[in-house]
Formats: C-alpha cells, structure tokens, sequence
C-alpha cells in the first residue's frame, strides 16, 4: 500500500521527489470486475481505465491477472500487454473486523523481482485510522541487495516502532497471520513444517478499530515501475481462512 511504502522509504532515508509523491495515490475503491470464489469467499477484482494507487498502477480483471484454478487456488499475475503493465488484486466483498487473519501462499515468493510487491492487508477507503490498514507485505522497494524483503505494518502517525521488517525465504508454501486486536495486533509467519520464519506483536496508539475495512489481496509495482526482469510475474495463494 501507499502508506506502508512511503513510510519504509523514509525510514530507510530515502529522499522521495515531489513528482514521485504526486504521481501516487491511495488504494481506491474498484470499479466493478469478476467475482472469482476464491476460499469459500466472494471477491470483487480491481480494475479501471487507468492508473491506481497503490502504485499507481494499471489494475486489470482480465483472466490473464487474475483467476482461480481447478484446485481453488487463487493466482494474481503482472503482465505487459500492448506495452502496458498490468497489476492485480482482489477485494474481499464482506467486512470480518477483529479476529485472525491467515493467507496461505503455495508459490515462491522470497525472490520476487526488486520493484514487485504482494499485500495482504485490510483497508478502508475512510481515512479514520489510517484507513484500517494492517499489512503484510513482501517488497525490496527496488532496493535488490538488502538483507531483508518483507515487512509487518500498522500505519501510525508516530514513525517509530510501527514496521518490522523481515527476510522471507525462498522456500514455499508460507503461511502468514496477523491477529487483530483491540490492543494489538500480533503477526507470524511460517514456512512447511511449520517452522518459523518471523513474528512481531504490535502494541502502539495506532491500533485501529474495525468499520468498514475490507481484506485486499495484490500484486503491483512500486511507484508503477516495470519489473526488473522484464518479465512477467505470478503469485498463486492456496488458502485465505479468517477466525476469532
């Protein structure tokens, strides 16, 4: 999200341009797309005639960004069709508020290109707290040599203390949960057999209490800059569960 990756870059101290800030916008509500079945769950698809935050991006519903297989897998996919790229992402059409959030995800994703990111995180169009953004994200924002490429957020007005960053490893499937609640929100994430990869326990002012927020899941470039590679990029998640 927009939020999320604007702190970590000041965070890290880099100095942002004002054409790049401007160019950039929140999260905005989808306009209308497919509604693919995805984990027993109904989900609109993000999509419009042009740019979109996060990003901004070009957010498509097309079958070439996003589909569910034969096996109720969801899979989200970066693509460049007639010199444009195109992004993903998909929006939980209930609202859950407190309770465990965990995302399943069968492919590989401690390698994603340098300017790729993959969400999964709850977000609100109404700005009151911070948009009920929580966040896990897995993201090098184009920095490719740093020793890390994920991070836990809750957005908060006090810099300090509201982003952990971790290193996601290669290895697949992972698992990743955060717990949202009243006075905290508590994150984990696993890989096969269990094994821990990283967890924190958020306990600031900049909880957010639920009203409104919907479960996002997606696939973008930061600042909408081309992969890497060159080439196109998928993320296929096997599981979305939610339970208080």
């Amino acid at each position: 999200m927009f939020l999320t990756g604007l702190l970590l870059l000041v965070l890290l101290g880099v100095a942002l341009s004002a054409p790049a800030i401007a160019a950039t916008a929140p999260a905005a509500t989808p306009v209308a797309g497919a509604s693919p079945l995805f984990a027993g769950r109904s989900w609109s698809v993000k999509s419009g005639p042009g740019p979109l935050g996060p990003g901004p991006n070009l957010f498509s519903n097309s079958p070439q960004n996003v589909w569910v297989d034969a096996m109720g897998q969801l899979h989200l996919a970066i693509t460049n069709r007639d010199g444009q790229w195109q992004a993903a992402e998909v929006i939980l059409n209930e609202s859950l508020g407190y309770g465990t959030y965990s995302f399943t995800v069968s492919s590989p994703i401690g390698d994603l290109d340098p300017n790729v990111v993959l969400g999964l995180f709850t977000w609100s169009d109404d700005p009151a707290y911070h948009h009920r953004e929580i966040d896990v994200e897995f993201a090098r924002w184009g920095f490719a040599g740093g020793p890390t490429n994920a991070q836990y957020v809750v957005p908060s007005n006090a810099l300090a203390g509201s982003l952990q960053r971790f290193a996601q490893p290669p290895s697949a499937p992972s698992l990743h949960t955060f717990t949202w609640a009243r006075r905290d929100v508590t994150f984990s994430s696993r890989a096969a057999a269990n094994q821990s990869i990283a967890g924190w326990r958020y306990t600031g002012s900049g909880v957010p209490r639920p009203g409104g927020e919907r479960t996002h899941i997606n696939l973008w470039l930061d600042r909408g800059r081309a992969p890497v590679s060159g080439s196109a990029v998928e993320v296929v998640l096997s599981n979305f569960s939610f339970g208080r």
